[in-house]
């Protein structure tokens, strides 16, 4: 590992195992762990971000842990499906993903058009609620010509909407009447970035994660025509940018890894125990990425977020949540 990366590492792996403890003395206590690992690693780097900004020699390393560790945690999961369970709801379900992306981005574009946003900001909002949070914010920002203040306000309030929504949906599945197929479903439409996904479906189940990685992926991909059509409406509308597309922000390498591990699977020869190793360095990995993920989120945001951004981002992820709703109780 080179040097720079080793600090910021050091202080996830710390988190992750601190997290780990913390679940094994709730087990040993209260004979299950009421807080899973993974989002007591979310509260615990989100605790540390508010109280200690990290100086910029620790910053690689949670990035890496952010990032590069998460997309091997999700290759790795992609051993573990199994699809025949997963698609029994045949083409039905990637219709309705589709579906929902599509609405939701319409709808919270013209939410944010009616709390007075500016129209690119508007259209951030939008995208980064209904498609991956800042993954597409980031790529679709340079395509409209975004201003440094709209990026930075959309993408800030987004990370700590997105835990916030990590830690209240599970709560739901009682009330809701969800099977766990069904919550993997909701979750998969509703939060906003995949660490945040197996963050609130992994501890309820491990067909809720399955799921919800899934339909989260099938979001993703969304990325790819949504980013080329807004390139054809600015390039119509005279905004021409020097932004080049390139194929692997519209097809992640790592969702290319997790459908082929899946399909590997799916012919049976790939051994019991090579599936529970996979399983179980997946995990690790993803306690590590969800530590990250909270060093990432400060709750003093909300004060620098303008209240029409947050109030736009707050309606639009409602509606997202009522369509994914609709969905599961439909499958």
């Amino acid at each position: 590992m080179p040097s720079r990366l080793a600090p910021g590492v050091a202080l996830c792996v710390a988190i992750s195992i601190v997290s780990w403890l913390v679940g094994a003395a709730e087990l040993a206590l209260a004979g299950r762990a009421w807080i899973e690992p993974l989002v007591v690693a979310i509260l615990l780097g989100a605790m540390v971000r508010t109280a200690w900004d990290p100086p910029e020699r620790w910053r690689p390393g949670i990035a890496f842990s952010a990032k590069p560790v998460l997309e091997v945690a999700i290759v790795l999961l992609g051993l573990t499906l199994d699809l025949p369970l997963l698609l029994r709801a045949g083409p039905l379900l990637a219709l309705g993903i589709v579906c929902a992306v599509a609405l939701a981005l319409g709808v919270g574009y013209l939410l944010g058009r009616a709390f007075g946003l500016r129209a690119r900001l508007a259209v951030l909002v939008a995208c980064g609620n209904a498609i991956c949070g800042n993954s597409a914010i980031a790529a679709i920002a340079p395509v409209i010509g975004a201003e440094p203040d709209d990026i930075a306000s959309s993408i800030a309030f987004a990370a700590l909407l997105g835990v916030v929504v990590v830690l209240a949906l599970p709560a739901l599945i009682g009330p809701l009447g969800l099977s766990h197929y069904q919550f993997g479903v909701l979750a998969g439409l509703t939060v906003y970035a995949v660490p945040q996904v197996l963050a609130a479906t992994l501890p309820v189940s491990e067909l809720s994660g399955q799921v919800g990685t899934l339909v989260k992926l099938t979001r993703v991909l969304m990325l790819g025509p949504i980013v080329l059509a807004l390139s054809l409406v600015m390039r119509r509308r005279g905004v021409v940018t020097r932004e080049r597309i390139a194929l692997g922000r519209l097809v992640p390498w790592f969702i290319v890894g997790f459908l082929g591990l899946a399909l590997v699977r799916a012919t049976g020869v790939v051994p019991t125990a090579m599936v529970d190793i996979a399983r179980t360095l997946s995990a690790w990995l993803t306690i590590v990425a969800m530590a990250a993920l909270g060093l990432g989120v400060d709750v003093r945001v909300v004060r620098r977020v303008g209240g029409r951004v947050t109030a736009t981002a707050v309606g639009a992820l409602l509606i997202l949540f009522a369509i994914g709703l609709t969905l599961a109780r439909r499958l």
